[in-house]
């Protein structure tokens, strides 16, 4: 995030930024279907975060509650965080073996920006489950984990 005008502009910090993200993911987002927050309250460098989505209707994902894990390096924002499914599930971007979102099939790290939030992340994978050629795959037993 960068404020100013006239051409000048000023880089939010780090951990500012990260603060921000804290407050809107433990305020609640949109219908509530996307959340996100920090795993451990005492890391000080903000680095390792829990998102939760729940499954969009009219796809076979709908009712489920998919954990995953979002790590963010110290290079965050300027570089996006590693995602990973903790939840077992079927899509395109996702590797079968691990869980980990693949930057290179997935639009917004692929073409990562700094102004880009996990909030963005967790929003565009939940539209990616309902998408034409993730919604019938077929999944793996709720309740299964990486």
């Amino acid at each position: 995030m960068t404020l100013g005008s006239g051409g000048s502009s000023v880089v939010v910090p780090r951990n500012f930024r990260l603060l921000e993200e804290l407050e809107r993911g433990e305020k609640g987002i949109g219908d509530g279907t996307v959340s996100y927050g920090m795993d451990d309250g005492d890391d000080i460098y903000m680095r390792s975060w829990t998102g939760t989505i729940i499954g969009p209707h009219n796809s076979v994902h709908e009712g489920r509650i998919y954990q995953l894990k979002l790590f963010c390096d110290k290079d965050y924002p300027e570089k996006p965080p590693s995602v990973r499914f903790h939840s077992r599930i079927n899509m395109t971007c996702v590797s079968h073996e691990t869980g980990v979102v693949e930057p290179k099939k997935f639009g917004i790290l692929a073409n990562w920006q700094r102004e880009y939030t996990m909030e963005d992340i967790l929003t565009q994978l939940k539209k990616e489950m309902a998408a034409p050629h993730n919604r019938k795959l077929v999944q793996p037993p709720e309740g299964t984990y990486f």
